[in-house]
C-alpha cells in the first residue's frame, strides 16, 4: 500500500493568488454586469509553449456579432507578458495551436479562408515571416495532428468518407448537385450529440512525411483511434483505442502502440494495457521507457468511478496506479523533463489545481493550488508550464510557471471586468438532513445589504458527475447584478469528493440530491441572505434534470427554469446517446421497468404547481427535446403557468450568440416576474 506525503508550495501558490486579487481589484467601481458584457468576453485557451521557452501561443474565442456566431483567432504572448501578437485573423475558426520541436514553426487546424465548406487542415506559420502554408490536404479533412520529434513529420487523425462524403465528392467530380442518401445504421452505439447518425466511418490514425505529402494509414479495423503520442525517438506512436468484440458495449479503451517509420501498408499495432476499465491519455517519458496515462479501476461504476494516474513500462508488463490512494479525478498527465515526477490536474473540492507526482517518493505536491481551478497545460523540454487559471473574478487566463516563479501574462478581459462591480463570492459549507457536508457558493449582489433579504436563485449544475468550482461563473454574476442571491452547490452525484460521494446518486437520482440543494437554500436562508418567500431554481442538462425532481418534491419555489433535461427516462432508449451507461445504471427497461420508473419526474407531474419555463436545443441528441416537450405538454394539460423554447438548429449546448443572448434575457425574464414579482 502507498502512502502519500503532501509536500507544500504555500510561496509559489501564495504568488499567484496574490496575481489573482491584483486581477480583480477594478471590480468593485462601476455599473453592474449587463449580457452585453458577458457576451464580450473572450474565452481564452489551449495554451502551448515554445520549446525555447520565449512565447505561449493560445486560442481566442470571441463573439462575432455580425456573423451572430462564435470565432476563434491564435495568438502568442511573450514569457514576460510584455508583448502580444495576434497571428490569425477572425475570417476562419482555428483550433489546436502545437509548436515544431524545433521551434520554426506554430501550426493550428484551420477550414481554409473565404471558403465556409472547406474541412480543417493543418497549416503552419514559420516564425520567421511569411504566410500561413497548408501542411495537409486531406478530402474529408483533418480532426487532430501532432508534429514528430524530427520537425518534419506529423501523425494525422482522419475519419473515413461517409456515404454522403463520397457522394458529394462524386457529384462534385461530375458537375452534379449532390443525391441525399439514407443513414444505414447496424451499430448498438448509433447516435452521438451533435455528429448525427453514427455509421461504420472510423478515425484512424495517419501520418505525413512531408508537407502536402499522402498521409499513410497506420491503423485500420472497426475501431475509433484518438489521442496519439509519439515516443521521444520518433519510432512508434502510442494511441487509444476500445478493440473489444463490441466497442459499443463497453468503455474498455486501453493504450496501443504502432510503428510510425517505413511505408508498409499494413502493420500490426500493439496492446499496452490490459485493464478492464478505461484507459487513456498515454504520455511518453523523455527516455521512452514509459508513459503516464489515466485508468478507471472500477468501470462498473461507470462515469462515478474514480479516474486515477498510472504509469506502465513502454516495452510491456505490470502498470502501476499511482493515486488509488488519492480518490480524487486526474487528467493531462505529463512526465518532467528529468523523468523524476508526473505533472496532472487534479480536481478536488470546488478547486482544480496542478499536481507534480514524485515516482521516488510517492509525494504529491501541488505547483498551483488554492481557491482557483486550472485548465489545460503545455510543459517543454525546460520544464517551462503554460497554462490557464480562473478564478470567482477573472475568467480564464494564460500563466507562466518556471521553477517556482509564476507570471500571469494576458489580460484578456480587464476593459469589460474593470468598467462593471461584481458580485462577491463566498465559499460555504453545511450539513444536508442526514448530516453530509456539503460545499456551495453563495453570490451577492454589488450593492448587498447585510439587513435586507434577497430573492434568491437557487442554479444546479450539469453532470451530475461534475462540480461548481472557484471558476468565473458569468451567468451567477450577471443574476447578482440584477439583484438576486444566488446559491450554487455540489450534491451527491457531484465529482471533486470522492467516488462514493458521486457513487451515492446510483440509480437513486432526486433523493439524496434533492435533499443537498435543498439544504443549500436552508443555509442560504438561514444566514440571513436569502427571503423564503422569494425563490427561483434552476440548471441546464442534469441542472434541469435535478429541477424536475424539485418542483416535484417541493412547492418552495416561485419560478423555475428547467434546460435541456430530461422527465421520463424510458422514453428516451434508444433516443438519447446514453444506452450503454443506462443499462449499466439501471438494467434493460423491459426487465428492470420498476427501477427506471422510480426515478422519472414525470410520474409526480400532478405534484407541480411552480411556473416553469422550460427551454432545450432541437437538435439535441444528448437530451432530447422530446423530454421537454412531455413535460411542457403535462404541465399545460394541468394548467400550470408554463412556456416552452426551442432553440432551432441547437445540439445540448446554445452556441449562436443571439441565442445565448435570449436564453439569458429570457431566465431574467421569468425570475423577475414569477420569483421578484417585478
Amino acid at each position: 500500500m502507498m502512502h502519500f506525503r503532501y509536500l507544500s508550495c504555500r510561496s509559489v501558490t501564495a504568488a499567484l493568488i496574490a496575481l489573482l486579487f491584483v486581477s480583480t481589484a477594478g471590480a468593485q467601481t462601476g455599473r453592474v454586469l449587463t449580457i452585453d458584457d458577458i457576451l464580450a468576453l473572450t474565452h481564452v485557451s489551449d495554451p502551448v509553449i515554445s520549446p525555447d521557452g520565449a512565447w505561449v501561443a493560445y486560442v481566442v474565442e470571441q463573439v462575432d456579432g455580425e456573423k451572430d456566431e462564435k470565432v476563434t483567432s491564435l495568438r502568442m504572448v511573450s514569457a514576460d507578458g510584455s508583448e502580444t501578437v495576434q497571428l490569425t485573423s477572425t475570417d476562419r475558426s482555428v483550433s489546436k495551436p502545437a509548436w515544431s520541436p524545433d521551434g520554426r514553426y506554430i501550426s493550428y487546424l484551420a477550414g481554409k479562408a473565404g471558403d465556409e465548406d472547406a474541412k480543417p487542415q493543418v497549416w503552419t506559420l514559420d516564425r520567421r515571416g511569411g504566410e500561413p502554408q497548408a501542411y495537409t490536404n486531406v478530402t474529408q479533412g483533418v480532426s487532430d495532428y501532432g508534429w514528430a520529434p524530427d520537425s518534419e513529420r506529423m501523425w494525422l487523425l482522419i475519419k473515413d468518407q461517409s456515404a454522403a462524403e463520397l457522394e458529394a465528392a462524386r457529384a462534385k467530380e461530375a458537375g452534379e448537385d449532390p443525391k441525399p442518401m439514407p443513414w444505414v445504421i447496424d451499430r448498438l452505439q448509433f447516435k452521438r450529440d451533435g455528429v448525427d447518425y453514427l455509421d461504420r466511418s472510423r478515425v484512424h490514425l495517419y501520418v505525413i512525411n512531408e508537407r502536402n505529402g499522402t498521409p499513410l494509414q497506420l491503423t485500420f479495423g472497426d475501431y475509433d483511434d484518438s489521442q496519439p503520442s509519439w515516443r521521444p525517438d520518433g519510432r512508434e506512436i502510442a494511441f487509444v483505442s476500445n478493440r473489444t468484440g463490441d466497442p459499443d458495449s463497453s468503455d474498455n479503451s486501453d493504450i496501443w502502440l504502432v510503428a510510425a517509420t517505413g511505408d508498409q501498408p499494413q502493420r500490426d499495432a500493439r496492446q499496452l494495457t490490459r485493464n478492464p476499465g478505461a484507459d487513456y491519455a498515454p504520455a511518453w517519458s523523455s527516455d521512452g521507457r514509459q508513459l503516464a496515462y489515466v485508468t478507471v479501476i472500477e468501470p462498473e461504476l461507470i462515469w462515478y468511478a474514480t479516474n486515477h494516474l498510472a504509469v506502465i513500462p513502454a516495452r510491456g508488463g505490470n502498470p502501476r496506479v499511482l493515486t488509488a490512494d488519492l480518490d480524487r479525478n486526474v487528467s493531462g498527465p505529463r512526465f518532467t523533463a528529468d523523468d523524476k515526477g508526473i505533472y496532472f490536474v487534479v480536481e478536488d473540492s470546488a478547486e482544480q489545481h496542478l499536481a507534480l507526482y514524485e515516482l521516488d517518493s510517492n509525494a504529491i505536491s501541488r505547483p498551483i493550488q488554492g481557491q482557483l481551478s486550472v485548465g489545460r497545460f503545455d510543459i517543454n523540454r525546460a520544464g517551462d508550464i503554460a497554462v490557464t487559471v480562473t478564478s470567482p473574478h477573472m475568467p480564464d487566463e494564460v500563466f507562466l510557471l518556471q521553477g517556482n516563479e509564476q507570471r500571469r501574462l494576458t489580460h484578456s478581459n480587464e476593459s469589460v471586468l474593470n468598467a462593471v462591480r461584481l458580485a462577491e463570492v463566498q465559499n460555504v459549507t453545511f450539513p444536508s438532513k442526514d448530516g453530509t457536508e456539503i460545499e456551495g457558493f453563495i453570490f451577492t449582489p454589488p450593492d448587498y445589504n447585510a439587513r435586507r433579504r434577497y430573492p434568491t436563485i437557487l442554479r444546479i449544475h450539469g453532470g451530475p458527475v461534475s462540480q461548481y468550482d472557484f471558476s468565473f461563473n458569468a451567468e451567477a454574476q450577471l443574476f447578482a447584478a440584477n439583484g438576486y442571491v444566488v446559491v450554487i452547490a455540489n450534491p451527491r452525484g457531484s465529482s471533486g469528493y470522492g467516488q462514493d460521494f458521486s457513487a451515492a446518486l446510483w440509480a437513486n437520482w432526486g433523493n439524496p440530491d434533492f435533499a443537498d440543494v435543498l439544504a443549500a437554500v436552508d443555509y442560504s436562508i438561514e444566514k440571513g441572505y436569502s427571503d423564503p418567500d422569494r425563490l427561483g431554481v434552476g440548471g441546464w442538462s442534469y441542472g434541469g434534470i435535478l429541477t424536475n425532481y424539485v418542483i416535484t418534491k417541493s412547492n418552495r419555489f416561485k419560478g423555475a427554469i428547467t434546460g435541456a433535461s430530461e422527465v421520463l427516462y424510458v422514453a428516451n432508449y434508444g433516443h438519447d446517446h446514453y444506452q450503454h451507461e443506462w443499462e449499466k445504471e439501471l438494467g434493460l427497461p423491459w426487465e428492470n421497468r420498476e427501477a427506471w420508473e422510480a426515478i422519472s419526474p414525470f410520474n409526480d407531474v400532478d405534484k407541480v404547481t411552480t411556473p416553469t419555463l422550460i427551454m432545450g436545443g432541437k437538435e439535441d441528441w444528448n437530451v432530447p427535446i422530446a423530454n421537454s416537450e412531455q413535460l411542457y405538454q403535462a404541465l399545460k394539460r394541468r394548467g400550470i403557468d408554463t412556456e416552452l423554447v426551442v432553440y432551432p438548429d441547437e445540439s445540448h449546448g446554445i452556441a449562436r450568440p443571439s441565442f445565448i443572448r435570449d436564453r439569458y434575457q429570457r431566465y431574467l425574464d421569468w425570475y423577475d416576474s414569477r420569483v421578484r414579482g417585478k
